[in-house]
């Protein structure tokens, strides 16, 4: 994922916080939506999935917390590593934030290096547990088809033997070590314990014995 191609949505009501932001970001090359309030944010999000939220705390109307709480309510967006940026330096507001979701914090005044470190960790770790999340989803396909052995197998009725993708017929532990990370042993069922030892006096005394 390139910064061209990673978007953040930026909610503040302060058009100068904005201005400033918005210039460093772009100088980024992060692809950027603006809202300017928290109800404005919820409707943006209906329309697009950003990979990081800038929002401001201190709102009219729904503050950023209330926001951040309806974000992470939602089952679509709760994936998203929200920032938290305030001039509030209280413990008990930064606890209050991460409390409802946020992820971190951008005081005020912006300082540049500040704010570019904490939003590339955070856009990091989110790449990081979206690769995951992927690797996770082909791992299971992957199990799922060594399971069915990609469907249909053709078996000949006589022998037992499995016809392979290249037309050859294999012996059935062949094919299964072949298209999967199965161990095969061989023993003999009951059925076939009884047909081939049956009257034999080992195999009777076995029997009475419960070994067989």
């Amino acid at each position: 994922m390139t910064k061209t191609e990673t978007s953040i949505l930026l909610v503040d009501d302060q058009p100068g916080n904005l201005k400033v932001l918005l210039d460093l970001l772009r100088e980024q090359q992060f692809h950027i939506y603006i809202a300017d309030s928290g109800e404005r944010a919820l409707s943006t999000l209906n329309n697009i999935e950003p990979d990081l939220i800038l929002l401001d705390v201190m709102m009219p109307g729904m503050n950023g917390f209330e926001t951040c709480k309806r974000i992470k309510d939602n089952e679509h967006w709760a994936a998203i590593p929200l920032i938290f940026m305030t001039a509030l330096d209280d413990v008990e507001d930064k606890l209050a934030g991460f409390g409802v979701g946020g992820v971190d914090y951008i005081t005020k005044p912006f300082q540049r290096v500040e704010v570019l470190a904490r939003i590339n960790t955070h856009i990091s770790l989110r790449k990081r547990e979206q690769e995951k999340e992927q690797l996770i989803i082909e791992l299971k396909d992957a199990l799922a088809q060594v399971k069915t052995l990609s469907g249909l197998l053709p078996v000949c009725a006589k022998c037992q033997k499995v016809r392979d993708d290249e037309g050859y017929w294999n012996q059935l532990e062949t094919y299964l070590k072949k298209h999967t990370d199965a161990n095969v042993t061989h023993g003999l069922c009951p059925d076939c314990m009884e047909s081939l030892y049956h009257g034999q006096d080992w195999y009777e005394r076995g029997k009475k014995k419960g070994k067989f």
